[in-house]
């Protein structure tokens, strides 16, 4: 769905969810102010029992100057209603009739979406859906310096002061827009009330300590989901205690932080295990979150009951088993010292490929610091001489030494032309110059001479390459460990969906 796609009715409200967030507010301000750079005036509304009284969010309205309006008895009947950071129809959001419905979310879908409707479950916050239907509109939002700030607190709010964030169009939003460093501040100081400073001293009284696998537990009452971030930062400068789980339970939602401070967890990895099924997580290395729907628990676990009593009992329990399972779920190989016995692999050699390649000192400076930002994330290296970015066929990036580059592929002299989910970028770490490496790429196509050995994994593995010690690639059942044929240390993971695109088996009379 586009925005200009709404312009098509006359009679238009915005509705957000009955206890808005920044998150909602700042969605609901983004479109009304698509709507009144179209000439419309369209109101936006939230109902529900009670009017905003966090302090973050009444500074948020009074200088961000947000046109929103508490209606709990409206009536009206409109040509068109549009729910943001909600979906028409959930028990979050008050039921106002309208003729016809429009859904733009960023959750897990529960309803029966309508024919207008953008929602986008990946991303971190509703407020970069806006961000981004707005600049397929060709509107430049950095114009309003309330709306960038709004904009910029919605994702910072929904994703944790911006450490659960998952997708790479949350972080090119973050990136680009011109907010009043003031205001967020005066926000972020006005977070907390001294009730839910309370809550977050019960909470870690509370805490549950495993210690085999040195992960703590922590059931927090009823608060905002940044109350649970501020709670496992805490836990985790407990000595003795690797990876944090906060939660609370609240009426529509279960939501969580998850912290780690050891590199073999990744903190946005666990927090999809814990979700997995029955809601939704993400977030970085050492930081990320998510939400959980009862109504996905009752379709994955028969013996729920639903949200009761018995809620804080089953739900741990479940919790305990995921980290549980997780734990002794998956193998560690470190490349570097890794001796993988090839015995048992096959041999396969390159398929015919045509795939990208950027030399890394036509993009910046030998020396320099920069991150590679690609559907997968963010990855920093150090630009080197001989040094070459290969662009996959999934827009993936992955660095290869000149030498190597040369042995194995041949060079097309034609630009790399492909359309991807997410076309990656590199960013100079210091000046915050940004290059899209698609403008940049040269076509090359493997020779068919690089040979790997390789076997489907029957077990979860974590593998440190050589080129980064400090983070990991996952590798699930299914998919393929590999080891190049002439460098035993060239020890790679590839997804088991692709393996079979890439490469062929080397048969005996076909090297």
């Amino acid at each position: 769905m586009k925005l200009s796609d709404l312009l098509q009715y006359k009679d238009i409200v915005i509705q957000c969810h009955d206890n808005p967030d920044a998150d909602a507010l700042a969605s609901g301000y983004a479109l009304h102010w698509y709507f009144e750079k179209m000439g419309r005036d369209v109101p936006f509304i939230y109902r529900g029992n009670h009017a905003i009284t966090k302090s973050n969010l009444l500074i948020m309205l009074n200088e961000l100057e947000i046109p929103v309006s508490y209606e709990p008895d409206y009536d009206h009947v409109p040509e068109l209603l549009v729910t943001v950071d909600c979906q028409y129809g959930q028990k979050n959001v008050t039921y106002t009739e309208a003729k016809n419905v429009a859904i733009i979310d960023h959750h897990q879908v529960t309803v029966d979406l309508p024919p207008l409707s953008e929602v986008r479950s990946n991303i971190g916050s509703c407020a970069t859906i806006l961000w981004s239907m707005l600049n397929e509109e060709q509107l430049d939002v950095r114009d309003d310096r309330n709306l960038c700030t709004a904009l910029y607190y919605g994702l910072f709010t929904d994703t944790n002061a911006l450490s659960e964030i998952a997708h790479p169009l949350d972080r090119d939003m973050a990136d680009s827009l011109i907010y009043n460093k003031i205001v967020i501040t005066m926000m972020r100081n006005s977070n907390i009330s001294l009730k839910e400073l309370k809550i977050a001293g019960e909470a870690i009284l509370g805490y549950d300590y495993h210690e085999v696998n040195q992960y703590l537990i922590v059931q927090a009452k009823k608060c905002d989901p940044n109350i649970l971030g501020v709670i496992s930062d805490f836990v985790l400068e407990t000595a003795e205690v690797n990876v944090c789980l906060a939660y609370s339970i609240n009426p529509n939602e279960i939501k969580f932080s998850v912290r780690s401070c050891v590199k073999e967890v990744r903190a946005d990895e666990l927090a999809v295990v814990l979700s997995k099924g029955i809601g939704g997580g993400g977030g970085h290395r050492l930081k990320a979150g998510g939400t959980i729907r009862p109504e996905m628990i009752e379709q994955l676990f028969p013996d729920f009951e639903g949200m009761n009593d018995d809620t804080d009992d089953f739900l741990e329990a479940m919790f305990i088993d995921r980290l549980d399972e997780y734990f002794k779920s998956y193998e560690i190989i470190y490349a570097k010292t890794a001796e993988i016995s090839t015995e048992g692999m096959k041999l396969y050699h390159k398929r015919p490929q045509r795939l990208g390649f950027v030399k890394a000192t036509d993009l910046f400076p030998e020396k320099t610091l920069v991150s590679v930002r690609t559907l997968e994330g963010d990855v920093d290296i150090v630009i080197e001489e001989d040094v070459y970015l290969m662009i996959g066929i999934e827009g993936e990036v992955y660095p290869i030494m000149g030498e190597k580059l040369r042995k194995t592929y041949m060079d097309l002299h034609e630009p790399f032309v492909r359309e991807f989910e997410y076309a990656p970028s590199v960013t100079s770490t210091y000046l915050g110059e940004k290059k899209h490496l698609m403008e940049y790429a040269g076509t090359c196509v493997n020779k068919g001479k690089a040979r790997i050995y390789a076997k489907p994994l029957d077990h979860k593995i974590k593998l440190f390459t050589r080129w980064d010690e400090e983070k990991y690639y996952s590798g699930d059942p299914g998919d393929y460990l590999a080891v190049r044929e002439d460098d035993p240390h060239d020890i790679y993971i590839i997804q088991d969906r692709l393996f079979d695109q890439l490469y062929e088996e080397v048969k005996p009379g076909n090297p």
